[in-house]
């Protein structure tokens, strides 16, 4: 794994989110910026760093659906079967969102994304709570395809970065699908 020691990594990660840190780190898709889903402050501050409007909302990163029942209601079977069998990675945009802060809930919706197969599962699986993504770019700038295309500004703000070669080549380089799923199973592409 070229010299790096991913359990000190991830450990330094966790004492950072456990303070209300920020950190920078490669998900499934592209990097992101992310924190504990249940510590206000440290949302806001990722508002902060991004100049990103609080109408425009986060999404939390969990490693295992048998997790959803604990941030949402209900679980619409379609979403189920998306979880399971979809192979790109997919947003799911839940109603009815319970056990996270009115700050990263949108109109009483929650979006998760259930990560599968990725280094990052190490992070969630030893924190055992969900932590927020949203892209390491500044508000209106391009999406960062790579850890040296992210803005100087978000290197210098975030409290913890993980190496760049943390996640070595699984990430897709690609902001995950979304989709909406309502009780009545329909299914709204939000971006694909």
């Amino acid at each position: 794994m070229n010299n790096i020691d991913r359990k000190k990594i991830i450990k330094q990660a966790i004492i950072t989110l456990n303070k209300g840190g920020v950190i920078l780190y490669p998900t499934d898709t592209i990097w992101g910026i992310g924190c504990d889903a249940n510590n206000t402050s440290a949302i806001n501050k990722i508002y902060k760093i991004k100049n990103r409007d609080k109408n425009k909302p986060l999404i939390i990163l969990i490693n295992d659906k048998n997790l959803l029942l604990n941030y949402v209601k209900s679980i619409p079977k379609a979403a189920e079967k998306i979880i399971d069998k979809h192979q790109m990675p997919t947003t799911i945009i839940y109603d009815n969102p319970i056990n996270l802060p009115d700050v990263l809930t949108y109109n009483n919706t929650i979006g998760v994304r259930v990560i599968k197969d990725h280094p990052i599962n190490m992070l969630l699986n030893e924190f055992k709570k969900p932590i927020t993504s949203t892209s390491a770019n500044i508000t209106s700038h391009k999406m960062p395809l790579s850890f040296q295309s992210i803005d100087r500004n978000i290197k210098n703000h975030v409290d913890y970065i993980f190496p760049e070669n943390f996640s070595e080549t699984k990430s897709i380089n690609k902001s995950s699908r979304i989709i909406k799923i309502n009780q009545s199973a329909n299914i709204e592409v939000i971006r694909e």
